[in-house]
C-alpha cells in the first residue's frame, strides 16, 4: 500500500516521503480501515520537525497522522461492535500512528461509527480536535452561563470548542485575527476579539474559565483575567501534577511561577493530554447529526499532495481543519 512516512527529522518537504509498505496486520481486537480521509494536526508536523523527539520516541521511517475516517475492510476475531463495510472515524492511539495512508489498523475500542450526515472528509476533521476540546472543557466542569475565553477560535480545536461551549449555554469570548472575525462569529461566539487591534485582557476579564490553546506567556496571563476561584484549562501549558503522572513524568515539579499564580487566585489549573475515547466520539456523532456541531474545514488536498497540505498547515493560516482525501472525489467545503 502507499503511505506517507516521516523519513527524517527536519523540514517538512525533505522529512516526509511516500513509500510502498505492507498492509498492516490486525490483532484480535483490531479492525483494518481503508482510509478515505485523514485530518492533519499541528502535532504531526511538529513530529517531522523534531520538536517532540524527546517526548515521543519514533523508529524512523514511520507513518504519520492520527485522525481518520474510512470503511472497515477486515475485523479481528474478538471484535463484536463493528462489521466489514461499516463507516467509521477516530483518533488512533500512538502505537497505530500513520493515518495518511491507504490503510490503517486500529483498536476497535477507540473508534466509532462516523456521523451519517457528513462526508468522510468532514468526519475526519472531528476526532483529535473534538476530543481535545471536550476533554479540556469537561476538566474545567464548564456549565451554563459560565464566562469563558477560548483562545485561537479559528483553529481546529478552537472552532470546535466555541460550538461545544455554546451548546452547554456558556458565554463565549474568543480571539482571532481581523480576517477571521466574521466567520468565527458565525460559529456562535458572543464576543470575537480581534487580537491585532484589541487587547483581549481589557475585553475579557473576571472570567470563570480560560481555555489556553496557545501556551507560553498566554498560560500565565490567563490568571490575570479569571475571577478568584476561576479555572485555567490548557492543552499546551506546563503539566499539572496529575497529568504529569499520566504522561509518565517522574519527580515532576510544577513551575514555581505557575504554582504562585494558582495560589494567589485560588484557581484550578489543568493540562489536558488528550486520550482516544469512543464514547465521546459517539457524543460528537450525535451532536453533528443534530447540527449542534458542524465540522469546520479550510482546505482539502488529494493524497498525492499530502506534503503540500502539511506545509500549508504549518503556516498557521488555516481557518479550521486541513484534510487529505483518499477518495476519488471529494468535497472541498
Amino acid at each position: 500500500m502507499k503511505a506517507l512516512q516521516i523519513k527524517k527529522y527536519g523540514e517538512i518537504k525533505t522529512g516526509l516521503e511516500f513509500a510502498e509498505t505492507s498492509k498492516p496486520e490486525i490483532a484480535d481486537n483490531d479492525v483494518l480501515v481503508a482510509v478515505k480521509a485523514a485530518a492533519l494536526n499541528p502535532i504531526d508536523y511538529k513530529l517531522v520537525q523534531g520538536h517532540l523527539k524527546d517526548m515521543l520516541k519514533l523508529d524512523l521511517p514511520t507513518g504519520i497522522g492520527y485522525d481518520m475516517s474510512g470503511e472497515i475492510v477486515e475485523i479481528g476475531s474478538k471484535v463484536k461492535n463493528f462489521k466489514v463495510g461499516d463507516e467509521v472515524y477516530g483518533r488512533v492511539p500512538q502505537e497505530y500512528m500513520g493515518t495518511v495512508a491507504e490503510f490503517v489498523a486500529v483498536d476497535a475500542n477507540v473508534i466509532a461509527h462516523k456521523p451519517e450526515n457528513v462526508t468522510f472528509e468532514k468526519a475526519s476533521s472531528l476526532p483529535l480536535a473534538g476530543l481535545t476540546a471536550m476533554q479540556a472543557l469537561q476538566k474545567a466542569d464548564i456549565k451554563k452561563d459560565d464566562r469563558i475565553l477560548i483562545h485561537a477560535g479559528s483553529g481546529g480545536v478552537g472552532s470546535f470548542a466555541i460550538q461545544y461551549a455554546k451548546s452547554i449555554g456558556a458565554i463565549v469570548y474568543t480571539t482571532t485575527s481581523d480576517t477571521n472575525v466574521e466567520w468565527v462569529k458565525a460559529l456562535g461566539a458572543d464576543r470575537v476579539i480581534d487580537y491585532k487591534n484589541e487587547d483581549y485582557k481589557e475585553v475579557a476579564n473576571n472570567l470563570d474559565i480560560v481555555f489556553d490553546t496557545l501556551g507560553d506567556q498566554y498560560t500565565f496571563d490567563a490568571f490575570e483575567i479569571i475571577k478568584d476561584g476561576g479555572k485555567v484549562t490548557s492543552i499546551v501549558g506546563p503539566p499539572d501534577d496529575k497529568t504529569a503522572k499520566q504522561m509518565g513524568m517522574t519527580d515532576y515539579q510544577m513551575p514555581e511561577k505557575l504554582s504562585k499564580l494558582i495560589e494567589e487566585k485560588s484557581a484550578h489549573y489543568t493540562l489536558t493530554w488528550m486520550q482516544p475515547n469512543a464514547p465521546q466520539l459517539k457524543e460528537i456523532k450525535t451532536m453533528v447529526e443534530d447540527r449542534t456541531i458542524r465540522p469546520v474545514i479550510d482546505l482539502v488536498y488529494s493524497f498525492d499532495k499530502a506534503v503540500e497540505a502539511f506545509e500549508y498547515l504549518a503556516t498557521g493560516r488555516a481557518q479550521g481543519k486541513v484534510i487529505v482525501s483518499l477518495a476519488e472525489t471529494f468535497e472541498n467545503k
